[in-house]
């Protein structure tokens, strides 16, 4: 392979670096709902959930953080600080709580399919904070506010709009099982939409607190950890006093709940934080979460077959329009991102013309 191969191959995996992660992440984040609602409906407590599962994270990254980046650490200041320990309140004590016992009144494919709003919630606030960049007068800018609102409408449909239930062979074996369990489990899907909803408000608040927080302080794996560590103090705090006296919701055994908060803390946290981060630097906070839709496709198969979860026509209905709105709002950015790249070209070509230009008659004087 020549030198020239060598470079275009190089530049070719830098490119594709970011979507190869981003999915990544979104695989993670399905293993993850499949196993958090297995080990809920098992009947652990969602606060201690949330409390292990950034401990582990913390525990894990914390070592890899003080070694690996000892000398590009930038210093701790008042504001950081306490970025920090609003970061760590916001999505590992709030989202993550809301989230899971939004998911104990729903089901895991809708959870996650309620959180494609996510994306959407996320391009507003790049908005309003000026982090996303939006030209009324732009087709393409005008695409991301149609997708928006398109994402916003769909998951109202999934929330709202019912229907048929889609009889799927491999669920239909287990419908007696599946009766009993919803008998003891409460379902409320108009409750649980709207912890999921305000789960979602906190986690785009999360991403665009943390990309704003990146710019002074880049360090990716130190503030994973001190999120993480702010996160588990918090956490634990507020389960102290919400579930005071109930000792025996910390007791935890080698089973799916600690499966699913070793998973949960080590992949969707700790692994999660770290890679958005470096998402989030190179393309932004909306890239870092346009990519949620991808999870709700394989937690709709993987529920299926592991859950025994049913689905209905207004989810699927819902999820698809989520899907629609969700691509538009891509489709802009990434005609935005297109046309940047290419004003960028233009500007190197012609600062080579002038300045080959302006060489021109130097040499010919000498």
């Amino acid at each position: 392979m020549s030198m020239g191969e060598k470079v275009v191959c190089n530049l070719e995996i830098s490119r594709a670096k970011p979507y190869l992660l981003v999915i990544l992440v979104q695989f993670g984040y399905a293993g993850m709902v499949i196993l958090a609602k297995t080990a809920l409906n098992q009947g652990m407590n969602h606060y201690t959930f949330a409390v292990y599962r950034n401990a582990i994270a913390t525990l894990f990254f914390a070592p890899f953080a003080i070694f690996f980046e000892r000398k590009v650490r930038p210093p701790m200041t008042i504001s950081t600080f306490f970025k920090i320990m609003v970061l760590g309140f916001l999505e590992p004590v709030l989202d993550q709580n809301l989230y899971y016992a939004g998911m104990a009144y729903t089901s895991a494919t809708f959870a996650v399919a309620m959180c494609n709003i996510l994306p959407a919630l996320t391009f507003l606030m790049a908005w309003i904070f000026r982090l996303e960049r939006v030209n009324l007068k732009s087709i393409h800018s005008h695409g991301k506010i149609v997708g928006t609102l398109v994402t916003v409408g769909g998951a109202m449909i999934m929330t709202l709009i019912k229907g048929h239930t889609i009889g799927l062979p491999w669920t239909k074996t287990h419908t007696i099982n599946s009766e009993s369990s919803s008998t003891s489990v409460h379902q409320d899907p108009t409750k649980g939409s709207i912890m999921i909803t305000i789960g979602c408000f906190c986690w785009a608040s999360f991403v665009i607190l943390q990309a704003v927080t990146l710019k002074t302080y880049p360090a990716e794996l130190s503030l994973t950890a001190l999120i993480c560590g702010g996160g588990t103090l918090q956490g634990a705090i507020l389960t102290l006093i919400v579930e005071k006296g109930n000792t025996s919701i910390w007791s935890i055994h080698f089973d799916t709940k600690l499966l699913a908060a070793l998973y949960s803390g080590l992949i969707c946290t700790g692994l999660s934080y770290y890679i958005s981060g470096i998402i989030m630097r190179e393309k932004g906070p909306v890239f870092a979460t346009a990519f949620n839709p991808l999870s709700m496709v394989i937690v709709a198969i993987m529920g299926s077959f592991i859950l025994s979860e049913q689905l209905d026509i207004g989810r699927v209905i819902g999820a698809i329009i989520i899907v629609i709105g969700l691509y538009l709002v891509i489709w802009g950015k990434s005609k935005d991102r297109n046309l940047s790249n290419s004003n960028k070209d233009d500007q190197i070509v012609d600062v080579l013309s002038v300045s080959s230009t302006s060489k021109v008659p130097i040499i010919e004087t000498v």
